[in-house]
Protein backbone atom coordinates (compact mmCIF):
# COMPACT_ATOMS: atom_id res chain seq x y z
CA UNK A 1 0.00 0.00 0.00
CA UNK A 2 1.08 3.58 -0.66
CA UNK A 3 0.48 6.78 1.27
CA UNK A 4 1.14 9.95 -0.70
CA UNK A 5 1.73 13.35 0.87
CA UNK A 6 2.09 16.05 -1.79
CA UNK A 7 3.06 19.68 -1.14
CA UNK A 8 3.54 18.86 2.52
CA UNK A 9 5.53 22.00 3.26
CA UNK A 10 8.07 24.30 1.67
CA UNK A 11 11.69 24.77 2.69
CA UNK A 12 13.57 28.03 2.19
CA UNK A 13 17.35 27.77 2.19
CA UNK A 14 20.58 28.66 0.41
CA UNK A 15 23.23 26.35 -0.97
CA UNK A 16 26.77 26.56 -2.32
CA UNK A 17 27.29 26.07 -6.06
CA UNK A 18 30.64 25.96 -7.86
CA UNK A 19 29.48 28.19 -10.71
CA UNK A 20 26.75 30.38 -9.22
CA UNK A 21 28.18 30.80 -5.73
CA UNK A 22 25.54 31.31 -3.04
CA UNK A 23 22.06 30.41 -4.32
CA UNK A 24 18.79 31.03 -2.50
CA UNK A 25 16.07 28.48 -3.16
CA UNK A 26 12.54 27.38 -2.21
CA UNK A 27 11.37 23.79 -2.64
CA UNK A 28 8.07 22.03 -2.05
CA UNK A 29 8.39 18.68 -0.27
CA UNK A 30 6.48 15.56 -1.38
CA UNK A 31 6.58 12.12 0.23
CA UNK A 32 5.39 8.58 -0.41
CA UNK A 33 5.34 5.82 2.20
CA UNK A 34 5.11 2.13 1.25
CA UNK A 35 4.21 -0.62 3.67
CA UNK A 36 1.69 -3.06 5.07
CA UNK A 37 -1.53 -1.97 6.73
CA UNK A 38 -1.38 -1.69 10.50
CA UNK A 39 -4.08 -2.58 13.03
CA UNK A 40 -5.96 0.59 12.07
CA UNK A 41 -5.98 -0.36 8.37
CA UNK A 42 -3.40 2.30 7.48
CA UNK A 43 0.24 2.31 6.40
CA UNK A 44 0.76 5.06 8.94
CA UNK A 45 -1.47 7.63 10.55
CA UNK A 46 -1.60 10.62 8.18
CA UNK A 47 -1.33 13.06 11.07
CA UNK A 48 1.83 11.37 12.32
CA UNK A 49 3.37 11.46 8.83
CA UNK A 50 2.67 15.16 8.37
CA UNK A 51 3.89 16.09 11.84
CA UNK A 52 7.07 14.00 11.66
CA UNK A 53 8.11 15.07 8.17
CA UNK A 54 7.25 18.73 8.61
CA UNK A 55 9.08 18.94 11.94
CA UNK A 56 12.21 17.31 10.50
CA UNK A 57 12.26 19.47 7.37
CA UNK A 58 11.66 22.65 9.37
CA UNK A 59 14.40 21.74 11.83
CA UNK A 60 17.08 20.28 9.53
CA UNK A 61 16.72 22.09 6.17
CA UNK A 62 14.59 25.21 6.45
CA UNK A 63 16.53 28.47 6.84
CA UNK A 64 19.91 26.75 6.67
CA UNK A 65 22.88 26.87 4.32
CA UNK A 66 23.10 23.50 2.56
CA UNK A 67 26.70 22.35 2.13
CA UNK A 68 27.75 19.35 -0.03
CA UNK A 69 30.40 17.79 2.21
CA UNK A 70 31.82 15.49 -0.50
CA UNK A 71 32.52 18.33 -2.91
CA UNK A 72 36.17 18.87 -3.92
CA UNK A 73 35.49 22.62 -3.78
CA UNK A 74 34.88 22.65 -0.02
CA UNK A 75 37.27 23.16 2.90
CA UNK A 76 35.74 22.88 6.35
CA UNK A 77 37.15 23.45 9.82
CA UNK A 78 35.45 22.80 13.13
CA UNK A 79 36.16 24.50 16.46
CA UNK A 80 33.72 23.18 19.04
CA UNK A 81 30.24 23.92 17.70
CA UNK A 82 31.54 26.59 15.28
CA UNK A 83 32.15 25.71 11.64
CA UNK A 84 34.20 27.68 9.12
CA UNK A 85 33.66 26.90 5.44
CA UNK A 86 35.68 28.00 2.43
CA UNK A 87 34.08 27.37 -0.96
CA UNK A 88 36.07 27.66 -4.18
CA UNK A 89 34.25 29.17 -7.14
CA UNK A 90 34.79 28.35 -10.80
CA UNK A 91 36.17 31.89 -11.24
CA UNK A 92 39.05 31.10 -8.87
CA UNK A 93 37.58 33.31 -6.12
CA UNK A 94 36.31 31.96 -2.82
CA UNK A 95 33.42 32.33 -0.41
CA UNK A 96 34.00 32.05 3.34
CA UNK A 97 31.32 31.74 5.99
CA UNK A 98 31.37 30.82 9.68
CA UNK A 99 28.66 30.04 12.17
CA UNK A 100 27.26 27.56 14.66
CA UNK A 101 26.64 24.09 13.23
CA UNK A 102 22.88 24.63 13.47
CA UNK A 103 23.17 27.26 10.71
CA UNK A 104 24.21 24.59 8.18
CA UNK A 105 22.89 21.35 6.74
CA UNK A 106 25.91 19.16 6.00
CA UNK A 107 24.61 17.08 3.11
CA UNK A 108 26.69 14.02 2.25
CA UNK A 109 26.83 14.63 -1.50
CA UNK A 110 29.14 16.05 -4.15
CA UNK A 111 26.64 18.74 -5.16
CA UNK A 112 23.32 20.09 -3.92
CA UNK A 113 20.34 19.07 -6.02
CA UNK A 114 16.75 18.04 -5.34
CA UNK A 115 17.74 14.38 -5.78
CA UNK A 116 20.86 14.47 -3.62
CA UNK A 117 19.12 16.28 -0.76
CA UNK A 118 16.13 13.90 -0.96
CA UNK A 119 18.40 10.82 -0.77
CA UNK A 120 20.30 12.27 2.20
CA UNK A 121 17.06 13.19 3.97
CA UNK A 122 15.58 9.71 3.55
CA UNK A 123 18.63 8.15 5.23
CA UNK A 124 18.31 10.54 8.15
CA UNK A 125 14.57 9.81 8.47
CA UNK A 126 14.93 6.02 8.30
CA UNK A 127 14.04 5.37 11.95
CA UNK A 128 11.41 8.08 12.35
CA UNK A 129 8.35 6.01 11.37
CA UNK A 130 6.67 2.82 12.66
CA UNK A 131 7.89 -0.58 11.47
CA UNK A 132 4.82 -0.89 9.22
CA UNK A 133 6.49 1.64 6.93
CA UNK A 134 8.82 -0.36 4.68
CA UNK A 135 10.06 2.43 2.44
CA UNK A 136 10.03 6.22 2.42
CA UNK A 137 10.39 8.20 -0.80
CA UNK A 138 10.95 11.94 -0.69
CA UNK A 139 11.10 14.44 -3.53
CA UNK A 140 11.49 18.19 -3.84
CA UNK A 141 9.95 20.31 -6.56
CA UNK A 142 9.88 24.01 -7.37
CA UNK A 143 6.70 26.04 -7.36
CA UNK A 144 5.61 26.93 -10.87
CA UNK A 145 5.98 30.71 -11.14
CA UNK A 146 4.56 32.31 -14.27
CA UNK A 147 6.03 35.75 -13.53
CA UNK A 148 9.80 36.44 -13.61
CA UNK A 149 11.54 35.31 -10.43
CA UNK A 150 14.95 35.52 -8.80
CA UNK A 151 17.00 33.68 -6.19
CA UNK A 152 18.28 35.62 -3.19
CA UNK A 153 20.01 35.00 0.13
CA UNK A 154 20.03 37.05 3.33
CA UNK A 155 20.17 37.07 7.10
CA UNK A 156 18.08 38.91 9.70
CA UNK A 157 20.11 39.34 12.88
CA UNK A 158 17.19 40.86 14.83
CA UNK A 159 14.83 37.98 14.05
CA UNK A 160 13.75 35.88 17.06
CA UNK A 161 13.99 32.63 15.12
CA UNK A 162 16.06 30.96 12.42
CA UNK A 163 15.90 33.88 9.96
CA UNK A 164 18.87 35.40 11.82
CA UNK A 165 21.17 32.88 10.14
CA UNK A 166 23.37 34.96 7.88
CA UNK A 167 23.15 32.81 4.73
CA UNK A 168 19.75 31.37 3.89
CA UNK A 169 17.47 32.25 1.03
CA UNK A 170 14.42 32.00 -1.14
CA UNK A 171 13.14 31.80 -4.70
CA UNK A 172 10.68 34.62 -5.21
CA UNK A 173 8.52 36.10 -7.93
CA UNK A 174 8.90 39.76 -8.83
CA UNK A 175 6.12 42.10 -9.89
CA UNK A 176 6.59 45.69 -11.10
CA UNK A 177 3.81 48.11 -11.98
CA UNK A 178 4.33 51.10 -14.25
CA UNK A 179 1.50 53.68 -14.41
CA UNK A 180 -0.84 51.17 -12.81
CA UNK A 181 -0.04 48.37 -15.27
CA UNK A 182 2.29 45.42 -14.89
CA UNK A 183 5.54 45.82 -16.80
CA UNK A 184 6.94 42.45 -17.99
CA UNK A 185 9.93 44.30 -19.47
CA UNK A 186 11.04 45.77 -16.13
CA UNK A 187 10.20 42.56 -14.29
CA UNK A 188 12.55 40.63 -16.57
CA UNK A 189 15.30 43.25 -16.28
CA UNK A 190 15.23 43.27 -12.48
CA UNK A 191 14.94 39.47 -12.28
CA UNK A 192 18.16 39.22 -14.31
CA UNK A 193 19.86 41.94 -12.27
CA UNK A 194 18.95 40.39 -8.94
CA UNK A 195 19.59 36.76 -9.89
CA UNK A 196 21.49 34.99 -7.06
CA UNK A 197 21.79 38.27 -5.14
CA UNK A 198 22.78 38.59 -1.49
CA UNK A 199 20.80 41.14 0.54
CA UNK A 200 22.73 42.73 3.40
CA UNK A 201 22.49 45.91 5.45
CA UNK A 202 25.13 48.62 5.63
CA UNK A 203 25.37 48.35 9.41
CA UNK A 204 26.62 44.76 8.98
CA UNK A 205 29.09 45.59 6.18
CA UNK A 206 32.59 45.63 7.65
CA UNK A 207 34.97 48.53 7.02
CA UNK A 208 37.62 46.28 5.48
CA UNK A 209 35.32 45.47 2.56
CA UNK A 210 36.56 46.70 -0.80
CA UNK A 211 35.83 46.36 -4.51
CA UNK A 212 37.25 42.82 -4.52
CA UNK A 213 35.81 41.42 -1.31
CA UNK A 214 32.64 42.09 0.65
CA UNK A 215 32.62 41.21 4.35
CA UNK A 216 29.48 41.07 6.44
CA UNK A 217 29.32 40.02 10.07
CA UNK A 218 27.02 40.23 13.05
CA UNK A 219 26.34 38.59 16.38
CA UNK A 220 22.89 37.24 17.15
CA UNK A 221 21.28 34.90 19.65
CA UNK A 222 22.44 31.93 17.55
CA UNK A 223 26.09 33.03 17.58
CA UNK A 224 28.71 34.98 15.64
CA UNK A 225 28.08 34.94 11.90
CA UNK A 226 30.84 36.35 9.63
CA UNK A 227 30.43 36.07 5.86
CA UNK A 228 32.98 36.93 3.11
CA UNK A 229 32.54 36.72 -0.65
CA UNK A 230 33.56 38.46 -3.90
CA UNK A 231 31.11 41.04 -5.28
CA UNK A 232 29.03 39.64 -8.07
CA UNK A 233 30.09 40.68 -11.58
CA UNK A 234 28.24 43.71 -12.93
CA UNK A 235 24.94 42.80 -14.52
CA UNK A 236 24.50 43.15 -18.24
CA UNK A 237 21.37 45.12 -17.46
CA UNK A 238 22.36 48.52 -16.08
CA UNK A 239 19.03 50.20 -16.73
CA UNK A 240 17.39 52.23 -13.97
CA UNK A 241 13.64 51.79 -13.44
CA UNK A 242 11.35 54.76 -14.03
CA UNK A 243 10.79 56.96 -10.99
CA UNK A 244 7.14 55.98 -10.76
CA UNK A 245 7.80 52.24 -10.63
CA UNK A 246 9.03 50.11 -7.78
CA UNK A 247 9.63 46.35 -7.58
CA UNK A 248 7.55 44.44 -5.06
CA UNK A 249 8.31 40.88 -4.04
Amino acid sequence: MHLFVDNLTNVDFSYLDHQRGLVGETWLANACLDGALDSQGMVCDFGVVKKTLRHWLDDQLDHRLLVPTRSPHLEMERAGEQLTLTWQLESGEAISVSGPEQAFALVEAEAISADSVAAWSVLRLASAFPTSVEQLSLSFTCEEIAAPFYHYSHGLKKHDGNCQRIAHGHRSRIRIHLDGERSPEWESKWARRWQDIYLGTREDLLAESDEKTLRFAYSAQQGNLPWTFPPRAASSSTATPPSNSWPST
